[in-house]
């Protein structure tokens, strides 16, 4: 067997940047502690670390104590979360993904220029909550083309459209389309919503998985842009499965597999896809291959509210960045197995 791992893969940066917003705060507040409203990012392993070094998750405001640590999540919160927080006097830090608050503040300039907005996503998903209560009464979410039907239009000429960052670039755009047919005026937004980590992650799936007999995406069943790659994978006629970790690969998906495609969603540690390519390496014989179709770099600045704290405790935060780039592969992370380098197909 073969293992062909997908670079880029895992954390994008804004994950990256959120989990570090985490992991610095719990240095600097010592033994307060701190709340995040939702979960940071969408994977279980990454929560639940969290809950072990004291972190306490909540969906509701009032389930916070009154001048308390509190962590937006990397999806972004509502105006009225924000409002919320505020009178609670809870002390709140934003690891809202830069990419998103792009999205939220497209959704206020247009509604501000008198626009409806036409956002395309997931209704219940938190990223899509929150963009909506920028602006609730100009926005109307839309989950395929069968919504557009049901849609109320007060004047065609002042459509635009927006998307969840974390969608499938394939089912956007048959959304878009349908939007652009029914609606020949809409207005795109000014560069495209779908973050390039999701777009890079995608891509890499729909150009290896047709050259393998089955693809594993390690990431939770929460994550969205994890169940994307999964969708993808089916679509180009490979199976797939997605996974939370090793422990959850099962022997008999293997059976007839000479090559297995390995990516994982943007918000799944690097370790547990090791330990899947491990468990392949030690159970099945597997060799393994990486396969580069692009490279990421980028840097995000530490969020304003976090570098605020630190600076009322005396902490110097300039030019502090969260520095991100691509994983380094090395023979200790995935066991004495070959290694070899590809560009892909």
């Amino acid at each position: 067997m073969r293992i062909v791992l997908v670079n880029p893969r895992g954390f994008c940066a804004g994950v990256h940047m959120a989990i570090q917003v985490v992991e610095q705060l719990l240095e600097l507040v010592d033994d307060e502690p701190v709340y995040v409203y939702h979960d940071i990012v969408h994977n279980t392993h990454v929560v639940q670390r969290f809950r072990e070094r004291g972190v306490t998750f909540v969906e509701y405001v009032n389930d916070i104590p009154a001048g308390a640590f509190v962590v937006f999540s990397a999806h972004g919160v509502s105006p009225a979360v924000r409002e919320a927080a505020k009178a609670k006097h809870l002390r709140a830090i934003d690891a809202t993904c830069p990419l998103v608050t792009k999205v939220h503040m497209e959704a206020i300039r247009y509604a501000r220029q008198g626009y409806q907005i036409l956002l395309i996503g997931h209704n219940a998903h938190q990223e899509i909550i929150g963009t909506r209560g920028e602006a609730p009464e100009a926005t109307q979410v839309v989950e395929s083309p069968a919504c557009i039907a049901s849609l109320t239009i007060h004047d065609p000429k002042k459509l635009v459209y927006l998307t969840q960052t974390t969608l499938s670039t394939d089912d956007a755009q048959v959304i878009i389309d349908a939007l652009k047919q029914a609606f020949p005026a809409i207005k795109a937004p000014p560069t495209e919503d779908i973050c390039y980590a999701t777009t890079n992650r995608q891509h890499a799936v729909r150009e290896l998985a047709p050259g393998c007999d089955m693809t594993i995406v390690v990431g939770s069943t929460t994550s969205s842009n994890s169940k994307r790659l999964t969708e993808i994978s089916m679509n180009v006629g490979t199976n797939a499965k997605l996974i939370d970790d090793a422990d959850s690969l099962q022997a008999d998906w293997l059976g007839d597999v000479d090559r297995v495609l390995v990516t994982s969603g943007a918000s799944a540690p690097e370790d547990l896809v090791q330990a899947v390519c491990r468990r392949l390496v030690n159970d099945f014989g597997a060799d393994l291959e990486v396969a580069s179709l692009a490279d990421e770099s980028i840097e995000f600045a530490l969020p304003k509210s976090l570098q605020d704290e630190m600076r009322t405790r005396g902490i110097d935060t300039a030019n502090r960045r969260i520095p991100f780039g691509s994983f380094t592969i090395t023979r200790e992370a995935y066991g004495t197995v070959p290694i070899t380098v590809s560009a892909g197909r």
